[in-house]
């Protein structure tokens, strides 16, 4: 099997693990005395509502939204199409529909929540006082400035009427079972989709002082609410004694899968962490520090072998080129490297869209800046304007899936050949 071939076997195999097809059934709560009302958010709740719909024996009702494209065909459960990463009008009425639909059930009922990355976007229900129009300035501010995922959905929760465990507070008392393919660093149920059914651990204080941080000049309505509106519900609230949150996904899960596919191949997998966090380059830097010294010192692992890591880095925007994150840390390492043998990497978001294009990520190769060169694409300029898409498109090593029904989260992969 070539580098590049086993690089994407292995990237598939991630991916695969967190299939909703694979993880909802075995998760199925049981069949309550009452109604069960289906609600979801997310890149995967369309995939989701479809293994829902195929497993479950009882009558099903409800409302799921999902980023364009995402939407698999269902019969009883009704899939909305909305925007990602930056939320519109369709996403508003689903959030609304979504919120009014949990209302006024009984302690007999069940609340089933299909919830994954991207949710906090997709359910998008300005709290009161903000408009759509505002909600949309402030996700473009914080996409830009580098902030962490974490960091973002502190301040999305609390610019929203359904998300930082207000949504478990309006289906109270009902039982709420929420299905959870974790996306984040750490696998925080708070932070996926922003938590509509978990505790806020964060406070109106705290994303002030986000904003203050990156220096995000806010709309005054925007600011007007930060300062003013009711905090959302904590761990204690009685709003939470009948949610049960469940983990159906993981990075780390698929991050095994990938090393299982390499094993099988006679590749050593080195893991070096599912919630890997900073500046995309600046992450690409230091896995091609690990990796030369595989290469030249045999530390901490002989070659063959292939550094594996997920988790979510970010980019500040300071150029007006296209990419995502993936690929910036790809071009990156490939300057870094610039030609060494024997190196080959790819990094890809498992959801199959990096940042806002229409790939995946990509892969580099040991020749990588050679044949960028000989196609007259600089790459160091193209880095210094975020144009890493433009660059990997130039030369024909984009990684293009399409939608692949999941999330979670980035899945980098550095092989190093024996020489």
């Amino acid at each position: 099997m070539s580098p590049d071939e086993l690089l994407k076997a292995m990237f598939k195999a991630g991916v695969d693990a967190a299939l909703p097809s694979l993880c909802v059934p075995p998760h199925l709560p049981p069949r309550p005395k009452g109604r069960t009302v289906i609600i979801g958010a997310g890149k995967a709740s369309g995939a989701m509502a479809k293994a829902l719909e195929d497993a479950w024996d009882g009558p099903l009702d409800g409302i799921v939204v999902t980023r364009y494209g995402y939407r698999l065909p269902t019969e009883r459960l009704e899939v909305v199409e909305a925007a990602h990463p930056v939320p519109d009008a369709a996403g508003r009425e689903a959030a609304q529909r979504i919120f009014k639909a949990v209302q006024g059930l009984t302690e007999d009922d069940l609340v089933l929540a299909l919830i994954s990355g991207g949710g906090s976007a997709l359910l998008a229900a300005p709290a009161e006082g903000i408009s759509l129009e505002d909600k949309q300035v402030v996700n473009k501010a914080l996409l830009a400035s580098g902030a962490t995922i974490s960091e973002m959905n502190t301040v999305r929760k609390h610019l929203s009427a359904i998300k930082g465990g207000r949504l478990a507070r309006a289906a109270y008392p009902a039982k709420v079972v929420a299905l959870m393919i974790s996306d984040v660093p750490g696998d925080d149920a708070s932070i996926i989709a922003s938590g509509p059914t978990v505790p806020d651990p964060s406070t109106n204080a705290d994303a002030i002082a986000i904003v203050e941080k990156y220096g995000i000049d806010l709309p005054l309505s925007v600011r007007q609410v930060l300062e003013t509106i009711e905090e959302t519900p904590k761990a204690g609230d009685k709003c939470f004694d009948k949610v049960e949150n469940v983990m159906i996904a993981t990075p780390q899960a698929s991050l095994e899968a990938a090393a299982d596919v390499a094993r099988a191949a006679g590749v050593t997998p080195v893991i070096l962490g599912d919630s890997i966090e900073g500046e995309s380059r600046d992450v690409g830097l230091v896995h091609v520090g690990i990796a030369r010294q595989c290469a030249m010192r045999g530390q901490p692992m002989e070659p063959p072998c292939v550094l594996i890591s997920g988790g979510e880095t970010t980019i500040t925007l300071k150029g007006k080129g296209k990419g995502g994150p993936n690929t910036e840390f790809l071009l990156a390492m490939a300057i870094a490297l610039d030609g060494m043998e024997n190196i080959y990497a790819l990094a890809g978001d498992t959801d199959g869209v990096d940042g806002s294009e229409d790939n995946a990520g990509a892969l580099i190769y040991p020749n990588t800046l050679q044949r960028a060169e000989a196609a007259g694409i600089n790459a160091k300029a193209m880095l210094a304007n975020n144009d890493p898409y433009t660059f990997f498109k130039g030369i024909g090593d984009l990684l293009e899936t399409g939608p692949t029904m999941t999330n979670v989260n980035d899945l980098r992969l550095v092989y190093i050949e024996k020489r």
